[in-house]
């Protein structure tokens, strides 16, 4: 028998997120410290304008090079501290309703080589996330 299932019942929740006016160096704690690989911008009314993920972080960092010289990390102090998150945030980006049917993920995902939704109410206010490695899991573990 096939269970019907809701963005819901196998999204994240609660979400970590930043604001616009935050600096990078937030995120930089968030990515360091977290296995999160993407992190929910949201404004004062928890409605999310932006996405930021660990490859647009690490895009911005010089510590890029291969070599972890105290020149690279100063530099990605002053990067971090300078930029804020609106300013490498992706901002046009889809997201889900909490009450809509697994497969519209699953199509979105395919279509759109995202990894990551942000997952909304009726007033667009963050609820939750999915991502791929929520699929993943729960289509493996309904396997076994």
């Amino acid at each position: 028998m096939i269970k019907y299932l809701e963005i819901r019942d196998l999204m994240t929740y609660p979400v970590v997120t930043v604001h616009p006016s935050d600096k990078m160096e937030k995120a930089a704690v968030i990515f360091d410290n977290e296995p999160f690989h993407h992190i929910p911008v949201v404004d004062d009314e928890r409605k999310v304008v932006g996405m930021i993920s660990r490859h647009d972080y690490n895009k911005i960092l010089n510590a890029f090079t291969v070599f972890n010289t105290e020149n690279s990390r100063r530099s990605n102090e002053t990067i971090l501290k300078a930029l804020l998150t609106r300013d490498v945030m992706t901002k046009q980006l889809a997201t889900i309703n909490a009450n809509d049917p697994i497969e519209k993920a699953v199509g979105m995902f395919q279509e759109n080589r995202f990894h990551a939704l942000p997952v909304v109410n009726d007033d667009k206010q963050l609820e939750g996330i999915i991502t791929t490695y929520d699929l993943l899991n729960y289509a493996f573990n309904e396997r076994l």
